[in-house]
């Protein structure tokens, strides 16, 4: 019988943290973060990390577990996460895997195989300065002629990812990662979609950005700096760092910065809505329909009840 597990996911600023610590309470259940950015000490403003007290009030996995300045990946992820969910099912608690990662999340409940393929540092080093002088999609092209599935796979300004794919195509000329099957899942997994109309969720992104300007995201950023983490950095890459490091830099003014973020955040909202129409196996709620979290909560555990009334 495979491992019970139940995954909440969908685009930012949908309430995925809340509706997870709701669940946790109810099922005596434990959170798995699937978010490619909570692994990072420090970086608490630009990524939405819950509070102390929220991550305090139920177990919460996979945050706070690196430094800024070190490396993750889906691979790693996958690893600890399968660790978690066998010592949680152990321990009689429901595994609650909350997080808008998607390529994490497909890469735990399907079949993904990840080749162990080391950094080539010379090798990022050079593919860098050619997106910087030449642009990102020169580096994806150069992917494309080595691994075209992997290239149409990947965004042309995801140059992580496709300096990453280029690494591992030229260590053996396998993919990264194998794309799964539905069908095959290696969970029995109930996976739960967060959604709602256009409009509103970029109107709570770009209030969300808002507060976290409020509530010192250029400070964060510029303690950061002068922590010694690089602006080249994994983390710093990420949405709302990238940015403010560039403001800091002299590089974009305040309000620009602030916009760039907002349509940023925005467009990773479009991203993620794309990646999981692949996931054909997501139940979808749209948050508007419901009062408040506990309501959308009630209704799921009474879901859950009836799914598993048989056992």
């Amino acid at each position: 019988m495979k491992p019970k597990v139940i995954v909440i996911l969908g685009p930012t600023a949908t309430g995925k943290s809340a509706l997870g610590v709701s669940l946790a309470k109810r099922l005596g259940g434990e959170i798995i973060s699937g978010d490619s950015m909570l692994v990072f000490r420090g970086m608490d403003i630009g990524t939405a990390k819950p509070e102390r007290a929220i991550l305090d009030s139920v177990p919460h996995h996979l945050i706070d577990i690196l430094e800024p300045n070190e490396p993750y990946s889906a691979a790693d992820f996958q690893t600890q996460a399968d660790a978690l969910i066998a010592s949680l099912q152990q321990q009689n608690k429901w595994p609650i895997v909350v997080g808008g990662t998607g390529l994490y999340i497909q890469a735990l409940l399907e079949k993904y195989e990840f080749a162990p393929v080391a950094e080539d540092a010379a090798l990022r080093a050079r593919l860098a300065n050619k997106a910087a002088q030449e642009g990102n999609a020169s580096v994806w092209q150069e992917l494309a002629a080595l691994d075209p599935l992997t290239a149409a796979r990947l965004h042309v300004n995801d140059v992580r990812r496709v300096i990453r794919a280029i690494e591992v195509a030229h260590a053996g000329g396998a993919v990264s990662q194998r794309r799964g099957h539905p069908e095959a899942m290696r969970y029995d997994a109930w996976v739960i979609g967060l959604t709602m109309e256009r409009s509103k969720l970029y109107a709570r992104i770009n209030q969300r950005v808002d507060e976290m300007v409020a509530q010192g995201l250029i400070e964060e950023v510029a303690a950061l700096l002068k922590q010694g983490v690089s602006p080249t950095a994994q983390s710093m890459k990420g949405i709302g760092y990238k940015e403010i490091v560039a403001y800091l830099a002299g590089e974009l003014d305040y309000q620009t910065a602030v916009d760039k973020v907002k349509q940023a955040t925005r467009n990773f909202a479009k991203r993620q809505f794309t990646w999981y129409r692949r996931m054909q196996y997501i139940e979808w709620y749209d948050v508007s329909a419901y009062p408040d979290t506990e309501a959308l909560a009630d209704v799921l555990c009474a879901k859950l009840a009836d799914r598993y009334k048989q056992e």
